[in-house]
């Protein structure tokens, strides 16, 4: 009995010739495109000085002026192929009126254009505003413009009245500042172009100015003290054989640096009967604190947006404490850190901190790195951090650092709590910091 096999025909590509033919051609033509490519840029690096020149006066026409130009041309066209004398009257036309409004644009204004912000940092909801000031120079008169300032997303317009030589102007614009950013102001730049907006030629008069709002803080108790030795710290009460905090003589111990021993005591000792013929000094520790504080800018670690707002609110409070307290300074918040910020820039890295896709993990290895002789860490996130990426993040520093991490989530209640040797505190709102740091501190 035959058994009956299933047989499968290998068909052959119908288009394999083809590809093959078009893989030849290929390769013959490779070499002639990358040798015109080259002669390509080899012209258009010579044609540099020209084009430098070209591309500014190119730029000054507008949308509307190219579509002039092209109607003209595609009139000229139409004239030559049909005939047509109507068609050429209007391509002459449209080349006369852009050429014209070109005109219009041409001569040079000698205007000294100031910008100022009044402050350049402020508190969210705080009063600032923009000074900006025109002089002309020129011996003749300015006529009226239209000077437009950028401010962050939108644009501020006012318009210059004429100003005769050796006079000036002055206008303020008030700048919202209703939340948290970093608010690009100006360039001050000018217009000059035609009535029908055919070509315009923008002139840029000053540099952009940052200005700086920073998130509302709310006054905390001290954070607490440090684990580093240093010789403008505050005296503990931690022994130490070497301090400049003198506390007490006692008796010498093998090992006992000889340098510390008090010889004039040690003399009057002579001759009794002690255990030891030798006094030295005994000081107290004194340590100086180095506080971090880490904002965690990861987008998953926040339930709601509004979380995040109070994380950042929360590490400005504690950074502007610490500032206070003279104490030793790191801020990271995302991709942004500084270390030992003078007082007046220490809130910047919270005005830039926005939610994007970087580590907690990695902020707390660069601070660990940047920032070695931390003693005390305060860890802000959000509720949609679990207790395992705390740990975690916290596992980065030594084990003699004193890690506090404050979770901020709207939607719980201010609680206190332990994740080994972190210490977990929770806040509903910015108002509750102060009341959970101060059980830390107890």
């Amino acid at each position: 009995m035959e058994t009956g096999r299933s047989t499968r025909r290998l068909r052959r590509n119908p288009f394999a010739p083809l590809a093959a033919r078009v893989a030849r051609l290929d390769r013959k033509i490779e070499p002639i495109v990358e040798q015109v490519a080259g002669t390509a840029r080899a012209a258009w690096g010579a044609m540099a000085p020209v084009t430098s020149r070209v591309t500014p006066v190119l730029r000054a026409v507008t949308p509307v002026g190219w579509t002039v130009l092209a109607v003209a041309a595609l009139a000229w066209v139409v004239g030559w192929s049909l005939g047509w004398v109507e068609a050429y009257y209007l391509a002459v036309f449209g080349l006369v009126i852009v050429l014209a409004s070109a005109l219009l644009t041409l001569g040079r204004m000698r205007l000294v254009v100031g910008l100022d912000l009044q402050p350049q940092r402020v508190t969210v909801g705080g009063g600032a505003a923009a000074r900006i000031t025109v002089a002309n120079q020129g011996k003749g008169p300015v006529l009226p413009l239209v000077l437009e300032v950028p401010i962050g997303e939108g644009r501020a317009q006012f318009h210059l009245p004429t100003l005769s030589a050796g006079e000036s102007y002055e206008e303020f614009v008030v700048i919202p500042t209703n939340r948290r950013a970093v608010l690009p102001v100006g360039p001050v730049s000018t217009g000059r172009g035609d009535p029908f907006g055919l070509v315009s030629r923008r002139v840029i008069w000053t540099a952009p100015v940052d200005l700086f709002v920073h998130p509302r803080t709310m006054p905390v108790d001290p954070v607490g003290s440090g684990l580093l030795r240093d010789l403008e710290g505050q005296a503990t009460n931690d022994m130490s054989m070497t301090d400049l905090a003198f506390h007490t003589l006692r008796e010498y111990a093998p090992g006992d640096d000889r340098r510390y021993i008090h010889w004039r005591s040690s003399a009057k000792l002579a001759g009794t009967p002690t255990g030891s013929p030798f006094l030295v000094r005994q000081f107290l520790d004194t340590r100086r604190s180095h506080i971090a504080v880490l904002v965690d800018c990861e987008t998953s670690s926040y339930a709601v947006e509004a979380d995040f707002e109070i994380a950042v609110a929360a590490g400005a409070s504690i950074a502007v404490r610490a500032v206070r307290d003279e104490m030793d300074l790191s801020i990271a918040a995302g991709q942004h850190a500084v270390f030992g910020p003078e007082p007046p820039v220490a809130l910047d890295v919270f005005a830039r901190a926005e939610l994007d896709d970087s580590s907690l993990m990695s902020a707390a290895r660069s601070l660990t790195q940047h920032a070695p002789d931390i003693s005390v860490v305060v860890m802000i996130t959000g509720s949609a951090r679990d207790a395992t990426g705390i740990r975690q993040a916290a596992a980065h520093f030594p084990p003699q650092v004193s890690v506090v991490a404050v979770r901020a989530d709207s939607a719980s209640k201010a609680g206190m709590s332990t994740l080994g040797p972190t210490t977990l505190l929770t806040i509903a709102r910015l108002a509750d910091l102060p009341i959970v740091l101060r059980g830390v501190n107890s």
